[in-house]
């Protein structure tokens, strides 16, 4: 592959590292990453992504831009309130580059479309950057049965906490969390708030996992649950074990196909 001159001064950075050099660079420009909302999380992500190189970004989100979002959402701007976000973060990534292939999904995720979307592109590594548990075990189950890896995250107020599921590897997220918890016994962060940051923090680690998979380098957080309280800048790790039991990565799994447990929603508010 042959790089133009404007790309090889637009990825000079990422291209002097050893880790990466100019095939690192090519792996990146024929990637496809997966984005499921556009939001507080997958803002970051996408932008960091796109700006990275990848060639490929997908974004899938059925909402429209609120101005309660922009504490936190910076993908999108006061201009775009009203306005679709998988539209509004389309020309965001294409204003930071325009090299990069951004496919729009403006749909809630469900068992009945989430193989498709995943399929449209054949994404390399999916990005859970949802705010509900529904969804997040849907993505979950779609990722382990589909063999894709993905990067789980959740933030709330002060805190925030991510993994990582690489097929054959470690645990996927039902491992650790069985399944998901009674309607409305979890506030959101519509509920509860979130401090603006959290997203950027979070969903840049997202990011960064994506791209380490690409590149086939560094260590992931596979069989680690990354918390970080902000309120007293705390990291922790938590090392995390395979369930054998486990209903859809276990040795004898009971889930074979996907369900929805309840109107799963696309968007991180």
């Amino acid at each position: 592959m042959k790089f133009s001159d404007g790309q090889l001064e637009r990825y000079s950075r990422q291209i002097i590292l050893k880790e990466v050099g100019v095939k690192g660079q090519e792996k990146f420009l024929k990637a496809k990453v997966l984005i499921i909302g556009t939001g507080g999380l997958g803002a970051p992500a996408a932008m960091y992504l796109a700006a990275a190189g990848v060639g490929t970004v997908g974004l899938v989100d059925c909402d429209k831009v609120e101005l309660s979002n922009l504490q936190r959402q910076i993908i999108h701007s006061t201009g775009d309130v009203g306005k679709p976000k998988v539209v509004s973060g389309q020309e965001t990534i294409w204003d930071l580059n325009p090299e990069v292939e951004v496919v729009t999904y403006q749909e809630w995720v469900s068992a009945a479309n989430i193989a498709d979307i995943v399929k449209d592109r054949n994404y390399d590594f999916i990005i859970d950057a949802t705010d509900n548990f529904p969804a997040k075990f849907l993505i979950n189950d779609a990722c382990v049965l589909m063999s894709r890896p993905f990067s789980h995250a959740g933030i709330i107020r002060f805190q925030g906490q991510t993994m990582t599921y690489v097929p054959g590897q470690g645990p996927c997220y039902r491992c650790v969390f069985v399944t998901p918890p009674p309607p409305d016994a979890v506030p959101t962060c519509r509920q509860a708030g979130v401090l603006g940051v959290m997203g950027g923090i979070i969903g840049t680690i997202q990011a960064a996992e994506a791209l380490k998979y690409i590149l086939g380098t560094g260590e992931l957080l596979t069989g680690r649950l990354l918390t970080f309280d902000a309120s007293t800048m705390n990291f922790r790790q938590i090392t995390l074990a395979r369930r054998a039991t486990c209903q859809v990565c276990g040795d004898c799994p009971t889930i074979s196909e996907l369900i929805d447990h309840e109107q799963a929603v696309c968007g991180q508010k």
